[in-house]
């Protein structure tokens, strides 16, 4: 695959908000290249194009399969493993939202939940810090709940109130 120049920074800017994401550049470059690419790609093809070592192909595709970003199919008459991202932005931002909640943001919400359980019946832990801990996990919670009444609804309702945006303040009651 050639890469024209409007290509080539697509995929070095791609890579490069991956890696301030905690995403591997080369994993991000990868799935930007699939994500660009009209046709399947073979790890070779993506070795070339990318300039980057065959292993790390291997490694950038096992994850992002992990995630659910890009399929892998066959096709007649090579035994070789092809890519292709996952068309539907919409599904990429749902899957890489879900899995940083399942990965990260869950884990922490229990972590706060445990230290301010401990804190909680430690009789050490001075009140105004308990008092931070609770409000700290509560707000998680609170953002944890919200999106998860979200992520349940239609997606055509998730699409309207994402064209809503702040909008929707109007439909609701007046606050200080």
């Amino acid at each position: 695959m050639e890469l024209t120049p409007a290509m080539q920074e697509f995929i070095l800017h791609w890579g490069e908000m991956g890696s301030r994401w905690g995403v591997n550049r080369s994993v991000a470059q990868v799935h930007a290249l699939l994500h660009l690419s009209p046709d399947p790609l073979h790890a070779e093809e993506i070795t070339e194009a990318l300039g980057i070592a065959r292993s790390n192909v291997s490694t950038a595709v096992r994850e992002l399969e992990s995630w659910g970003l890009i399929r892998v199919s066959r096709q007649l008459g090579d035994r070789r493993d092809h890519f292709t991202s996952e068309r539907d932005l919409f599904e990429v931002v749902r899957l890489v939202v879900e899995g940083r909640r399942t990965r990260e943001f869950l884990p922490t919400l229990r972590a706060v939940e445990a230290a301010r359980a401990l804190a909680d019946g430690d009789g050490k832990t001075p009140k105004e810090v308990i008092a931070r801990m609770r409000e700290t996990h509560e707000m998680m919670e609170m953002f944890d709940t919200w999106y998860a009444q979200v992520a349940k609804l239609p997606r055509g309702t998730q699409m309207n109130l994402l064209k809503l945006g702040a909008r929707i303040a109007k439909l609701l009651p007046k606050s200080g």
